[in-house]
């Protein structure tokens, strides 16, 4: 297994109960929310030839100083100017993270700055951000080699290409929420609110050149994979346990060791390595790197990462982020947007396929929507982009 100084995450577990308990442990830190958080993945193209392949060296040059080891960087990656991370996808794509912010406005004017420091970046070197969630113009294509991405393409390619689209074409904007005190509800709500908000920002129409016809080329893709790696968590009293029997049946794609070769036994699941389905030993550390392998629409991190919106052209991602922290912003709104869409809680294949043309979606999103423009005084342009997608 991989050295580790931390004793408590190369502490070995040997059973299922002690396995539970720390993920029960970690997936939820509840308390009063105070936090608001988002994850902006753009897909890159060269302004002169959006269709042109990129090149690792390329990004890392454009990147400098803020470019991630993953691009072979031989320094450690510095933090935007306000406080933002990078990273970068298996396809190239550019992601930043934000830092925690107290409020809307604080992680708006963040990311922002974050953003205009990126794309003068990327400029200088004749890159652009793409403005939609899934690449319109190439094929999926791997640039990042490690091993986790070897040994998850190997794990997807079993299943067919959809992995590999999800991988290397795909961009998504992420929002992450805390917990906060009445779970159950603020889970169900941000989970009932999938699909409503997806159909309403859906942009991810083309893809490689064609016209697949989809509102959100990006989910269907994440949606034809493995049902138990990408499929919603599902939602009770008990979300902590429905993360636990989730996260249990799911199946490895990589198993980190020393070396190059994470390749995961095929099949096997959480549950397996329990019961001595690998010759290895089930440590701490391993079952936490499990949790980073499943991509539902909803998360649990400790906060709520919320995974189910398509990437927005340029300071549009500020739209859907603010109409979810204001629907989750006090109970009575919370309990109010989860009223209004536990009719469409399920639509999820609606929502890809059809989006707003889908009639019930389009009565859903419309009454969220308006709940969160009447509940909060939202800038200016985020309230035009919002009764945009409704015309």
């Amino acid at each position: 297994m991989l050295a580790d100084g931390d004793t408590d995450t190369v502490a070995v577990l040997h059973t299922q109960a002690e396995v539970e308990a720390r993920i029960r442990a970690i997936c939820f830190k509840t308390g009063p929310p105070s936090l608001i958080g988002a994850e902006l993945e753009w897909t890159v193209h060269s302004i002169a030839a959006p269709e042109a392949p990129l090149a690792v060296e390329t990004l890392r040059q454009a990147l400098g100083r803020h470019s991630p080891a993953t691009l072979g960087a031989s320094h450690p990656p510095q933090p935007l100017p306000a406080g933002g991370t990078v990273s970068v996808e298996p396809g190239g794509q550019i992601e930043i993270s934000s830092a925690p912010a107290s409020s809307l406005a604080e992680l708006h004017a963040a990311v922002g700055t974050d953003l205009a420091r990126l794309t003068v970046l990327l400029e200088a070197a004749g890159l652009a951000l793409g403005e939609h969630g899934i690449d319109p113009h190439r094929a999926p294509r791997r640039l990042v080699q490690t091993p986790r991405y070897d040994a998850m393409e190997q794990a997807f390619d079993e299943r067919g290409g959809d992995g590999r689209v999800m991988m290397c074409s795909t961009a998504g904007l992420q929002v992450c929420l805390d917990a906060g005190t009445d779970l159950p509800t603020r889970w169900a709500a941000v989970s009932a609110l999938g699909p409503p908000l997806l159909a309403a920002f859906a942009n991810s129409r083309r893809r490689a050149g064609a016209d697949t016809g989809l509102a959100s080329a990006r989910m269907a893709a994440w949606w034809a994979m493995d049902p138990r790696l990408t499929r919603p968590v599902g939602v009770s009293a008990d979300p902590a346990g429905d993360w636990v029997r989730y996260a249990l049946a799911a199946p490895l794609t990589c198993v980190r060791r020393d070396g190059d070769c994470w390749v995961a036994p095929t099949g096997a699941t959480l549950d397996d390595w329990i019961r001595g389905a690998l010759p290895l030993p089930l440590t701490v550390a391993d079952v936490d790197y499990h949790l980073s392998t499943l991509f539902p629409p909803v998360r649990p991190r400790g906060y709520l990462e919320v995974r189910y919106l398509d990437a927005q052209a340029g300071d549009e991602w500020f739209a859907p982020v603010a109409v979810l922290a204001t629907l989750l912003s006090d109970p009575a709104t919370t309990s109010a947007a989860l009223d209004l869409a536990l009719p469409t809680a399920d639509r999820w294949e609606a929502a890809w396929r059809d989006g707003l043309r889908d009639p019930a979606l389009r009565r859903t999103a419309g009454a969220v929507l308006d709940l969160a423009l009447r509940r909060a005084a939202l800038p200016a342009g985020v309230t035009e982009t919002i009764e945009r997608k409704l015309r």
